[in-house]
C-alpha cells in the first residue's frame, strides 16, 4: 500500500489508526511529523516515541541489535 497524506507536513496534524487483529482492538497508533504515539488495548496512557528511537527499536527487533 502507498499512502500520501500531505496534511501531515503541517505541525499539529497526524494520521490516526486503530489497530485490530481477529476482531480485537490491539491499540491506537498516531503517526505525526516528529514522532509516533502508541496506546495499547484498553490502556489510558499514550507512549510517545520519536522517529529515531522507533528506528532503533525496529532495527534491534529485526536484526538483533546490529546496525
Amino acid at each position: 500500500m502507498h499512502l500520501q497524506v500531505f496534511e501531515i507536513s503541517k505541525a499539529g496534524t497526524s494520521l490516526d489508526l486503530e489497530i485490530f487483529s481477529a476482531g480485537q482492538k490491539l491499540g491506537e497508533l498516531q503517526i505525526g511529523r516528529g514522532s509516533i504515539n502508541w496506546r495499547g488495548g484498553q490502556r489510558k496512557i499514550t507512549k510517545r516515541i520519536r522517529w529515531s528511537r522507533f528506528a532503533d527499536m525496529m532495527n534491534h527487533l529485526a536484526y538483533g541489535g546490529s546496525r
